[in-house]
């Protein structure tokens, strides 16, 4: 973007309301509420050179969720009837969270589709996983999908960015998944100056070869998500930016979802505007979807999300990201 009103600063993304150059920054409110994500902590079996929001096999700064602390969401979005369609889930690794079979039946029980964001390296793999994800396919069958990180078709960027063998390890687990009939997407990266025809291309190949039940074509069986280099100069987002880039506020993730966290340390999960903003105080909207709805100062205007942190520039309206399944969000369609 080089329009004025969308101009680069030293100072940017500083204030929650106006943009390094004194323009008002953009707000995206609350839509339709159809995604919540249940983020079941950051701990991850491993450590990947650019991941979202820091997650290793020792960064503990999001709590595993348990049963009843996700159970109260489903509580609350039954009794004032949000029009939620999906739980997702997400981390770190959710496999690694104890409770995560259980929260899954659960999300399935109360009628939601469940979606599931994983590696589906070792803790996916172990046997009563493995045994409790096959009973809920019985059961929910597509209700339940599993998008897996395989970062590139090819092991050698792959493992580039998860470390040697990763590939290996997830190929394994996709063939499960695949092999057992459930529903599963692929989330891939767009760091390596390919066109996207040729990495759906790539990744199609691989799936044709494995066997896999992936249409590469489609942007919701295959999500190419950009990459999140914090090193990079990103421009801020004003409201005049929505012409600009011919792009609408309900196109952006946070306009469709929020996301539930537990930071270590405190006795109760908060709720957070999206999946990329999970560990900054100032960005918790309330202990619940009510008060979320209703956050105001600070970061939010009445529910409304102030885009004034890089991720939502550089992922979201830039980068055109979406976590959801949902075909409304952009990046999804």
């Amino acid at each position: 973007m080089t329009d004025a009103a969308c101009a680069n600063s030293t100072e940017k993304f500083a204030d929650p309301d106006w943009t390094a150059d004194g323009t008002r920054r953009a707000r995206v409110p609350l839509d339709r509420l159809r995604t919540l994500w249940i983020n079941t902590g950051t701990l991850c079996n491993i450590a990947c050179r650019n991941c979202y929001i820091e997650s290793s096999p020792t960064n503990d700064s999001l709590a595993y969720i348990r049963r009843a602390e996700a159970a109260r969401f489903l509580d609350e979005i039954r009794r004032d009837a949000w029009p939620v369609t999906e739980i997702g889930f997400t981390g770190g690794e959710p496999f690694l969270n104890p409770d995560i079979l259980p929260m899954l039946a659960d999300a399935l029980e109360c009628g939601f589709s469940a979606l599931v964001l994983t590696n589906a390296m070792q803790p996916m793999m172990r046997q009563r996983v493995q045994e409790g994800l096959l009973a809920l396919r019985k059961v929910h069958g597509g209700k339940l999908r599993l998008r897996i990180s395989l970062d590139h078709y090819s092991t050698t960027f792959h493992d580039e960015e998860r470390g040697t063998g990763s590939f290996d390890r997830t190929i394994e687990g996709i063939d499960w998944l695949a092999a057992h009939g459930f529903a599963i997407a692929l989330a891939g990266r767009t760091c390596w100056g390919e066109s996207e025809a040729d990495a759906r291309a790539g990744y199609a190949a691989l799936a044709r070869a494995r066997g896999w039940p992936v249409d590469a074509a489609s942007r919701e069986q295959l999500v190419l998500f950009p990459e999140m280099d914090g090193r990079t100069d990103i421009s801020e987002i004003t409201d005049a930016c929505w012409d600009i880039l011919k792009i609408s506020p309900d196109s952006v993730m946070c306009a469709s979802s929020r996301m539930v966290v537990k930071p270590r340390g405190e006795t109760a999960p908060v709720v957070v505007p999206c999946t990329l903003l999970t560990d900054i105080p100032a960005f918790a909207m309330g202990s619940s979807l009510a008060e979320a709805e209703k956050a105001h100062g600070g970061m939010f205007d009445h529910g409304a999300v102030k885009l004034c942190h890089p991720h939502c520039a550089r992922f979201c309206v830039l980068g055109g990201g979406s976590c959801s399944s949902s075909p409304a969000e952009r990046g999804c369609p």
